[in-house]
Formats: structure tokens, C-alpha cells, sequence
């Protein structure tokens, strides 16, 4: 069976959203945290091989970028990755090769994760990340912390996420401030 592997890159607020993402105040403010170090703890963390799994703002968002991002290794590896896609549209996606994953998110996921093919990791895609916790469909969590308030903007948790108990399985500094943080999932919220 799959295994889905949930990364997103957050402030310490929460929020996921980028200045690429519709009027967003604040552009990339990822970019000033940017390192070797930190790439090289980016491209382990997807792996050699990996499936994409994404919401139709992600694909659409990253689809008019990674296509014509010079080669390098996490290019090429999102562009040769199958990208399975939570859409009405499935005919119209043109970054390929990819996939919809039908009109019931968690009965697609469920399908996907029992096909034999490598992981999957969801990036982005805030509105599909609470759903697959809420049904045990992830794995993994890494949450790429930077040192930023931002104060506004998409939440990497939506309002209303079920309670969940994650259990932090290691923690890495980097130079420039960011934290990895990776949890794997540990059921229902233990009170």
C-alpha cells in the first residue's frame, strides 16, 4: 500500500498561502529563507520517486510554473511525477501525466493509496489536508516552520479540522531559522 506524506511549507501562524495565490499581500516569503541546506532537507523529504496528490488551485497554480522550470532536481522530479488531481474537470488537465481522482476525494484517495506505484505527497492544496487526517488517509506530516507572523491568509488547517493527536517523530533546524517538523499520525485527539 501507498503511503501519503502531507508537506507544507507555514508560517508560525499557520498560514500556507503565497503571493501567487489570488491578491495575497505578502509574495513569496519563503524566499529570504532559502538555503542549500534547506533545499537538500526539501528534496529528501519528497524522495527519488514520487505521485503528486493536489487540489485543482495547486495543479492549476503549479502547472503554469514547474512545465517550464529549467531542469534541476525537484523539476524534474514534479514534472515526471503522476499527479493525481481533486477536480470537476479531469479533461482539462494538461500537465501530465495526471489524473482526477473522481468525485468522492476520500473513496480516490483510498483507490490511489492501494494501487501499487511510489508514495504520495500532497503540497499545497490546504482544502484537502484536513479531510485526509479526518479519515486516516495520511501518514506523515512534515510542516516546514519559518521564523514569520504573517497574520492573514490560507490556513494550513482549516476552521472546523477534527481533532487529531500527531506524534512528532524528529525536528531539524535549519541556519536560516526554518524548522522541519515531522509527525507521523497518531488517531483521534488522546485527552
Amino acid at each position: 500500500m501507498r503511503k501519503l506524506k502531507i508537506i507544507e511549507h507555514v508560517s508560525l501562524d499557520g498560514v500556507i498561502q503565497h503571493g501567487q495565490d489570488g491578491d495575497f499581500p505578502y509574495g513569496d516569503w519563503t524566499a529570504p529563507y532559502r538555503t542549500p541546506v534547506g533545499r537538500e532537507a526539501i528534496l529528501a523529504a519528497h524522495g527519488g520517486r514520487f505521485d503528486l496528490l493536489l487540489g485543482r488551485r495547486t495543479y492549476d497554480l503549479w502547472s503554469g510554473f514547474w512545465p517550464k522550470a529549467p531542469s534541476g532536481p525537484m523539476a524534474d522530479r514534479l514534472n515526471a511525477a503522476t499527479k493525481h488531481v481533486a477536480t470537476r474537470r479531469p479533461e482539462s488537465l494538461e500537465w501530465g501525466p495526471a489524473t482526477g481522482l473522481g468525485p468522492d476525494l476520500v473513496e480516490g484517495v483510498r483507490r490511489i493509496k492501494a494501487q501499487n506505484g511510489p508514495d504520495l505527497i500532497l503540497s499545497g492544496s490546504s482544502t484537502l489536508t484536513s479531510p485526509l487526517l479526518e479519515h486516516g488517509l495520511a501518514e506523515e506530516v512534515l510542516l516546514v516552520v519559518y521564523p514569520v507572523l504573517l497574520g492573514t491568509g490560507k490556513r494550513v488547517f482549516a476552521e472546523g479540522t477534527p481533532a487529531r493527536s500527531l506524534e512528532l517523530i524528529r525536528t531539524e533546524a535549519m541556519p536560516s531559522g526554518v524548522v522541519f517538523n515531522t509527525y507521523k499520525a497518531a488517531g483521534p485527539l488522546k485527552v
